[in-house]
C-alpha cells in the first residue's frame, strides 16, 4: 500500500486513456453512430455519460494529475447535465467520513430515512420509496427521486445563505452550456434521445450505489465489496470494490483490483464480510425485492 502512494506517477496514463475513450465514444455516439443507427448512438452516448461520471469521481479524489485544477478541467463538460461537479465533490467528500455512513441526515449519499419522517409520509410517498428500494425501482425512478431530493436540499441551503452551494450551481451553468452548444452546433443525435441517454446513464450508476452501504452498528461493516470483473465493474472503474476505495481513497482505480486480490481476507474481515460475487447476483436477488427497509433500522422510532 505504501508503495502505491510513494511511487505515484506525475501523470496517471491509464486514467488519461480512459478519459480519451470516454470523450471519443461520446463524440462518435452523438454524431456518426446516431446518423448510422439511432439506437447505436444512444447506447454509445449512454456508456460515455456513465463512464464520465465515474471519471468525475476519480478526478475529485485527485487523479490523474497532481494539479487539481487541471484535473477539474478534464471533466468540465457536464455530459450528464444533472449534477454540478463541485456539489458532487463536496457531498461525496463529506460522505467519506465512515463514522456517518448511512446516517439519514449527515451522510449526503444515504438512502435511509429517519423512521419518524418515514412514519409521517403519505401512503403514496411510502409506496414510491419502497419501490425505489428494489433494484428495478432504483433503475426506473431512482434518478428522478434522487435528483428531486438533491435539488430540494440544495435549494434550501441556498435560501439559508450557503454560498458554497450557490457557487457550485453557478459553475454548473457554463458546464451545461458547453454541452448545449454541442447539441446545437455539432450533435446529430436528437435532443430527446440525448436526454434519454443521460437518464439511462444515471440509472446505470444507480446499480453501483444500490447497496454499496448498509446499516450496521459498526462503521467498518457498512461498505460493500462486489467482486465483479465484467463491463459494469469497468464502467464504475472498480469502485465496486467499495471498501477498498473507502480505506484508500487516493488509490487510482486501476490499482484497486490488484490491491484487493493481494489483501482479500483483510478487506473481508474489515467490512464484516459484506460481500457479493457479481452484479448478476445482485440482479437475481434484488431486482424485484428490497434489500433494506426505507426507515433506518438502527434509528429509534419516536
Amino acid at each position: 500500500m505504501s508503495d502505491l502512494r510513494k511511487n505515484r506517477p506525475a501523470v496517471e496514463w491509464p486514467t488519461l486513456c480512459m478519459m480519451a475513450i470516454c470523450y471519443v465514444t461520446f463524440v462518435i455516439g452523438t454524431t456518426w453512430a446516431s446518423t448510422l443507427f439511432l439506437p447505436l448512438g444512444m447506447i454509445l452516448s449512454t456508456l460515455a455519460i456513465a463512464l464520465h461520471s465515474s471519471l468525475t469521481h476519480e478526478v475529485l479524489h485527485g487523479h490523474p494529475f497532481r494539479n487539481q485544477r487541471l484535473n477539474d478541467l478534464l471533466v468540465f463538460p457536464a455530459l450528464g447535465l444533472a449534477i454540478p461537479y463541485y456539489r458532487f465533490r463536496d457531498t461525496h467528500l463529506a460522505h467519506h467520513q465512515d463514522s456517518i455512513l448511512t446516517d439519514p441526515y449527515d451522510d449526503p449519499e444515504s438512502n435511509y430515512l429517519d423512521p419518524t419522517i418515514w412514519a409521517a409520509l403519505p401512503v403514496w410517498k411510502q409506496a414510491l420509496h419502497r419501490f425505489n428500494n428494489t433494484l428495478l425501482g432504483r433503475l426506473v425512478i431512482g434518478p428522478t427521486m434522487g435528483q428531486v431530493a438533491f435539488m430540494a436540499c440544495d435549494w434550501q441551503a441556498i435560501r439559508d445563505g450557503d454560498t458554497a452551494v450557490l457557487k457550485g450551481w453557478l459553475w454548473h451553468i457554463p458546464a451545461v452550456l458547453l454541452v448545449i452548444w454541442w447539441m446545437a452546433s455539432v450533435m446529430t443525435l436528437p435532443i430527446w434521445a440525448y436526454l434519454v441517454s443521460a437518464y439511462v446513464a444515471l440509472s446505470i450508476l444507480k446499480i453501483r450505489t444500490f447497496l454499496e452501504h448498509q446499516a450496521h452498528e459498526r462503521a467498518r461493516g457498512r461498505t460493500v465489496i462486489i467482486d465483479d470483473r465484467g463491463p459494469l465493474a469497468w464502467i464504475f472503474l472498480f469502485n465496486s470494490l467499495h471498501v477498498v476505495h473507502h480505506m484508500h481513497p487516493k488509490v487510482a482505480w486501476y490499482n484497486m483490483p490488484k490491491l484487493f486480490r493481494e489483501n482479500r481476507e483483510r478487506y473481508l474481515r474489515q467490512n464484516e464480510s459484506y460481500y457479493y460475487g457479481s452484479y448478476r447476483e445482485i440482479f437475481m436477488r434484488y431486482f424485484l425485492k428490497a434489500k433494506d427497509p426505507v426507515p433506518h433500522p438502527l434509528w429509534p422510532w419516536k
